[in-house]
């Protein structure tokens, strides 16, 4: 079976009458790509930046993302307080993500000592996701808003994969060489979700209007409030993740 990576420059091309039936695309530019006559039986699609920017999504003519995000919206309430701007309405944001967040950890917490180190489908581990989450407010909330020189905690997990990658930390070895164990993956995360309420229960209107860095690319800049909405963005997403591996994990353990 052929094995595509990003050294193969597939732009532009054309498939015709070609059989990519169980196909794989991970991490593949696929803006701009046309599909016409194709057979998309049981196909999935997960684009965590679908509803970013002025785009469309268009089957059949119809654009989708509008059907998605409300659907979204009503499996997981309070992922549409998201794009809040106010201290107010990003307070409010975030304690509705944390709840949700706390009824998935009650359940993740009934599953049999090892799942949540077990990978899915290639996916990062329940654990793993929580270590990103980590990572991200450390990123996004300790680096760009807080301008820390090193807002790292050990057990965050950086995505080395994403094009960016490590580009936001100077020295990598501050994250941990070895898997920290679960008890202390919760520890760190606590810590993190805390440090995101301190902040938006003294945030004003003024502080969110500032400009920060980009901590990926320092020569764009950031809103702080852009940074609080990418914050926010992380935890949906990885929670519709996690959720999606959960699923798999009770399956295959019987548990639900």
């Amino acid at each position: 079976m052929a094995n595509f990576t990003g050294s193969d420059d597939l732009h532009g091309a054309t498939f015709k009458d070609v059989d990519l039936s169980e196909a794989r695309f991970a991490g593949a530019d696929l803006s701009r790509a046309v599909l016409r006559g194709v057979d998309v039986q049981d196909v999935e699609i997960d684009g965590p930046w679908l509803f970013d920017g002025d785009h469309f999504l268009r089957v059949n003519g119809v654009d989708v993302r509008p059907f998605v995000d409300a659907e979204l919206n009503r499996r997981f309430p309070g992922r549409e307080l998201r794009g809040a701007k106010t201290p107010e309405g990003l307070r409010a944001a975030w304690e509705a993500v944390q709840r949700t967040w706390a009824q998935t950890l009650e359940r993740a917490a009934a599953l049999p000592a090892g799942a949540l180190d077990e990978s899915v489908d290639g996916e990062w581990s329940f654990a793993q996701t929580l270590r990103h989450l980590v990572m991200a407010t450390d990123v996004w909330l300790g680096r760009a808003i807080q301008r820390k020189e090193q807002p790292y905690h050990p057990a965050g997990l950086p995505n080395d994969d994403d094009g960016g990658g490590t580009a936001a930390y100077e020295d990598t070895s501050v994250f941990s060489a070895t898997s920290p164990s679960y008890a202390d993956v919760l520890e760190a995360r606590a810590s993190r979700v805390a440090m995101v309420a301190d902040f938006l229960a003294t945030v004003t209107a003024e502080v969110l209007a500032e400009q920060r860095d980009n901590p990926h690319a320092p020569e764009y800049d950031e809103t702080v409030l852009s940074c609080v909405h990418t914050i926010l963005d992380e935890e949906w997403e990885h929670h519709r993740y996690a959720v999606r591996d959960l699923d798999a994990l009770e399956s295959a353990s019987g548990s639900k």
